[in-house]
């Protein structure tokens, strides 16, 4: 483990099963991830902006974000993220069972930074959350996470 970065990464998914693969794709790749999870786009706001019961939540270095959510889903909460000062550097990356255009355009538009459709299979799951390791945490240089 000595060597590997530590990151911060904020699960916004409702889907408990989704959540488990996503937790074992994490460990299973070349980073330290500290995962923070929750269901709905209200808590996920609460966390984001350290009010109760999230008060000493760090600030994540990425958002992985369903659409499809009870109470606020991702559309609201990407709407709400990119509109807080403080918030809007985080990126976001959009992941979900959604193929449907409208819903990709409407992400974007709202200020994602990019659109994955989650794959059906275990292997392939894996292999897309290995793939945003990668990418996200390898490739790309990420804003301070100073609020």
């Amino acid at each position: 483990m000595k060597g590997k970065k530590v990151v911060d990464i904020l699960l916004v998914e409702d889907d408990p099963g989704d959540v488990e693969l996503t937790r074992e794709g994490l460990a299973a790749g070349k980073m330290l991830v500290n995962l923070h999870t929750v269901d709905d786009g209200i808590k996920a706001l609460k966390f984001l902006r350290r009010e109760e019961p999230f008060t000493d939540a760090v600030r994540p270095d990425i958002i992985l974000l369903d659409l499809n959510m009870p109470r606020m889903d991702g559309r609201e909460t990407l709407k709400e993220i990119k509109a807080d000062e403080r918030l809007r550097s985080i990126p976001v990356v959009v992941l979900t069972t959604s193929e449907s255009e409208a819903d990709i355009f409407k992400s974007y538009d709202l200020g994602a930074s990019c659109y994955i459709s989650k794959p059906v299979g275990f292997d392939e799951f894996l292999k897309v959350i290995h793939s945003l390791e990668d990418f996200w945490f390898t490739v790309v240089k990420m804003p301070p996470k100073d609020y």
